[in-house]
């Protein structure tokens, strides 16, 4: 096959006194999310997305929630390790698109900073990635304030 698509989701409970990053930076907020690493839910997305596309399974099979070594860890070294397995599959990225389902905070004006980081640590073109937000119109978990989700979609293409 030439190409191939992924798609991963993700998604973890806020609570106060907890660090927000998402898309590889820090939010400020009032909560944040309760994880065993940074608690990154666009990152574990995007990695779910391209693990999945070349059959290599999820993130939590190659950097497991209850292991000593990924505890606190940045994300973005997850994601770099990601697509490290998927680049030895012979495969690249097209393209990868997302969206982040959050009430609070409004997270429009660190869109383009979450693109140009995630281009940077992948080493691909800020243009291949697409960081969208949306409310749930105060519906379900993500409207409480509960929690954040996030969907991603990769496109992969033989080397």
């Amino acid at each position: 096959m030439d190409f191939r698509i992924g798609q991963g989701y993700d998604v973890h409970r806020l609570a106060e006194g907890e660090t927000l990053w998402l898309g590889g930076i820090l939010i400020p907020h009032s909560k944040g999310t309760v994880a065993h690493s940074d608690g990154d839910v666009v990152i574990h997305a995007i990695c779910d997305a391209l693990l999945g596309a070349v059959k290599l399974r999820d993130i939590g099979t190659h950097f497991p929630d209850n292991s000593a070594e990924f505890k606190n860890i940045d994300s973005k070294i997850l994601l770099k390790k990601s697509y490290q397995l998927v680049s030895e599959k012979g495969y690249e990225i097209v393209n990868i698109d997302c969206t982040i389902s959050a009430q609070q905070p409004k997270l429009k004006p660190y869109i383009p900073e979450m693109e140009r980081v995630l281009a940077d640590v992948l080493a691909i073109d800020e243009e291949q990635v697409s960081v969208k937000a949306t409310t749930n119109e105060r519906l379900g978990f993500e409207g409480r304030e509960e929690g954040i989700s996030v969907n991603a979609v990769v496109l992969l293409k033989r080397k």
